[in-house]
């Protein structure tokens, strides 16, 4: 069992397809280049989790799977990672086993019943990773509960000088700064709005 824990500094922004576009193009992005990844999220039947701050997720790329526990941090989020063979991965969906080790005791300190954990959806992105002025740029495509959105990342070790190089990124190709939730956040809110109007 591979565990690591580090600290997620990283700025982000939706874009519109068009924008998208004209970022791949600008930094000559081929559409062959983009690898697909499919992350599993959990919490609670009333989201204890997402209360706390905290995000829960099984990554699914290349045939490899990596848990991740995403909590609040004074900079950033401060990221827990557990790698899992398939099978655990796959009990964990599908079942509800959450593997022994260190995120599952973090997780318990963080909510209490941990057995309500259950998979509540996936969402798949399609990526491609650059580096970027000291940085790692990414460029994603996600598509999850009937809907997709177009989203460009930029981690960097440094909070003040990572925002400049990004936001002069985005200004010098007259893309607006739109404030954009993270992935799960957005997941969730979807699935709020579809329940919704499912009780029209």
């Amino acid at each position: 069992m591979v565990l690591s824990t580090h600290l997620e500094i990283e700025f982000k922004n939706l874009l519109t397809n068009e924008e998208f576009r004209r970022l791949c193009d600008f930094f000559h992005i081929k559409e062959a280049s983009f690898i697909s990844q499919t992350n599993h999220y959990f919490d609670t039947e009333g989201f204890a989790l997402k209360d706390a701050g905290s995000a829960l997720r099984l990554r699914e790329k290349k045939g490899k799977w990596e848990m991740t526990l995403k909590q609040p941090a004074e900079v950033g989020l401060l990221e827990t990672n557990q790698d899992l063979d398939e099978s655990m991965a796959k009990a964990f969906i599908e079942n509800n086993a959450f593997p022994v080790g260190e995120v599952k005791s973090t997780v318990q300190s963080i909510i209490d019943g941990i057995e309500g954990l259950h998979h509540f959806g996936s969402l798949t992105t399609s990526r491609v990773e650059i580096p970027y002025e000291g940085g790692l740029l990414v460029f994603d495509h996600s598509s999850y509960l009937s809907t997709e959105d177009f989203e460009i990342e930029y981690e960097v070790q440094n909070f003040e000088a990572g925002k400049e190089i990004f936001y002069n990124l985005l200004n010098e190709l007259h893309i607006p700064v739109r404030k954009t939730e993270n992935k799960i956040k957005r997941f969730y809110n979807q699935k709020l709005l579809q329940k919704k109007s499912n009780l029209i």
